[in-house]
């Protein structure tokens, strides 16, 4: 019996993370959908806005506001400010590259997690992870082709993304020795709204009557998302839940092909296997050394 019911946490785990990756896969299309006619950081503002109502929900769940106390305000003010970042770069690349090249290139972010925890954490990386490490970063450059004519300067921008990514997920190794996810998740989101709000005043362009509903559907679908990887993180661990992650690359063709007639060369294709490839192999090397945290994974909005 407890076998039985153990193989039905971890199918429920893998359930939502799929919910997940589908739901930040729309999410992303409705940004890149809004930025033809909108500047990012207002996407980004309407994100967290309404953003907040799904997490009010996840909050309450969890017990109501005693689980907001925390003692590290400016630690949850510096992850927010790398959310922000990296979430505002990867909507500005969606504006004008490819939906499947974005999530592609994203996934170089555990490839910086795994070179950066020596130099950050301390951590000691083997020659293998190493290896997978080189491998990605040939992956990503064979996508961004720099040099080339079908060099893209936006695609910078997706790395500077995840590079940001990287460094929030160290930041968050460190955080959940003393914060909860709930705790985290909120105050991402609050700080992370905030951070927009210096920027509207030179940007701002008033929402369409249409336009408003997909803002406020960017907002509770990205927070639903949030909340169901948080979930599938409590039902499974990492290293059974890590390769569904990358059926964003799926979902980011699929989307891509149906909305924008989007069809990716093949050195993108090329590419993305070598990153995710090399992702996947950190991400169970890492798991089995007890070193990730039960964090979002890379490209969330």
């Amino acid at each position: 019996m407890s076998t039985a019911l153990h193989t039905d946490r971890v199918g429920l785990g893998i359930a939502s993370s799929l919910s997940a990756v589908f739901c930040f896969a729309i999410v992303h299309a409705l940004a890149k959908w809004l930025g033809q006619d909108y500047p990012a950081v207002q996407i980004l503002f309407f994100r967290y806005l309404f953003g907040l109502l799904p997490v009010a929900v996840f909050v309450w769940r969890s017990g109501g506001l005693p689980v907001l106390r925390t003692r590290r305000p400016a630690t949850h003010a510096l992850r927010a400010g790398l959310l922000f970042v990296a979430l505002l770069l990867f909507f500005e690349a969606l504006q004008s590259l490819p939906l499947a090249e974005v999530i592609a290139v994203s996934f170089t972010a555990p490839l910086f997690v795994t070179a950066l925890a020596a130099p950050v954490l301390g951590e000691t990386v083997g020659p293998r992870r190493w290896t997978a490490v080189i491998v990605g970063f040939l992956g990503a450059l064979i996508m961004v082709r720099p040099g080339t004519a079908a060099f893209h300067p936006e695609a910078l921008l997706v790395v500077g993304s995840a590079f940001s990514f990287s460094l929030l997920v160290l930041l968050t190794r460190r955080m959940t020795r003393t914060e909860s996810t709930v705790c985290m998740v909120t105050y991402s989101t609050l700080f992370a709204g905030a951070l927009s709000l210096p920027f509207l005043a030179s940007v701002w362009r008033p929402p369409a009557g249409e336009d408003m509903g997909l803002f406020v559907m960017i907002g509770i679908v990205g927070g639903i998302a949030a909340y169901l990887i948080v979930f599938a993180y409590g039902h499974a661990p990492v290293s059974v839940l890590a390769p569904f992650d990358y059926t964003a690359l799926v979902w980011g063709a699929l989307l891509g092909w149906v909305i924008w007639k989007e069809q990716p060369d093949a050195p993108v294709w090329i590419g993305a296997a070598m990153v995710s490839l090399a992702g996947f192999y950190i991400t169970r090397r890492e798991a089995r050394g007890g070193k990730i945290v039960a964090s979002p994974p890379r490209s969330r909005a």
